[in-house]
């Protein structure tokens, strides 16, 4: 198994010879926001939040995200937030790609490194500190938690990518393979993220196309990949939205893998407005 690696470089200005050519794009089926875009003036600060700036590269608006928001977080030492959480329904997702953090969770601690995950339920009041002496850098999804009649709220739990083995797609001869942080048979949870790699060469060999969305973080890597009618080249720390139904493909071309942490919306009927 090769050393997982995690895309963290971000910040910066780009100088003032740089061309203004770049592949942002916002579409009506997908948006893909670059790595160079991710630049210091696009940061934003929270309330409660002490010594951090975060990038969010994804919030419920019209045309855009419907299910959830996406933060790039980065807490420098001595940073954190005993009140991360201002919204009682978000319901939250942690991965680390940089440095140490401290979740705080009904009393207990818990420590998180490069490739650790945590699921946070709603209005769960857990808190987040960094008390190492380098800054820390994290992926935070968010989402509004569908309750269903019956069902008992989802528990938190803390878990590290080293501890799941990439189950590969059946026919792929070991080319294409997902991660799974939480089990796709619990419908207690709404909502999955998980870690997708591609060995180089491998292919999602046709246009899937169904109802979830979901918002793609490139950990590592790069590739092509097919959004709507457009095939667009991708990399390390590169994010792409897709909407529902979007039609999507990938081909990864190397020269190593090519991974990127993946959020879907599922186990809920859909909403009839």
């Amino acid at each position: 198994m090769p050393d997982n690696s995690y895309f963290t470089a971000l910040g910066g200005l780009p100088p003032q010879t740089q061309t203004l050519s770049g592949k942002a794009v916002f579409k009506t089926a997908y948006a893909v926001i670059p790595k160079g875009v991710m630049s210091d003036i696009v940061t934003s600060f929270l309330p409660y939040w002490h010594k951090a700036r975060a990038w969010i590269i994804a919030r419920p608006m019209t045309g855009f995200a419907e299910t959830f928001s996406q933060y790039i977080m980065e807490v420098a030492p001595g940073g954190g937030s005993d009140r991360p959480e201002d919204d009682a329904r978000a319901q939250g997702a942690i991965f680390v790609v940089e440095g140490k953090i401290t979740i705080t969770l009904k009393g207990e601690r818990h420590e998180l490194v490069p490739g650790s995950f945590a699921f946070l339920p709603a209005n769960s009041g857990w808190g987040l500190r960094n008390d190492s002496e380098t800054s820390a850098k994290f992926h935070w999804i968010r989402k509004a938690f569908q309750p269903v009649d019956g069902l008992e709220p989802p528990p938190a739990f803390f878990t590290h990518e080293s501890d799941h083995p990439i189950s590969m797609m059946p026919d792929t001869n070991g080319a294409w393979g997902t991660t799974r942080f939480i089990d796709p048979n619990d419908l207690r949870y709404d909502f999955h993220v998980t870690i997708v790699t591609f060995e180089p060469g491998g292919i999602i060999p046709f246009m899937e196309t169904h109802v979830m969305e979901h918002g793609l973080y490139v950990l590592e890597g790069k590739a092509v990949y097919r959004l709507n009618d457009d095939w667009v080249e991708v990399e390390a720390g590169d994010f792409m939205w897709l909407r529902a139904f979007c039609p999507q493909a990938c081909y990864a071309g190397g020269p190593g893998r090519f991974r990127y942490l993946l959020y879907k919306d599922v186990n809920r009927h859909a909403r009839l407005w």
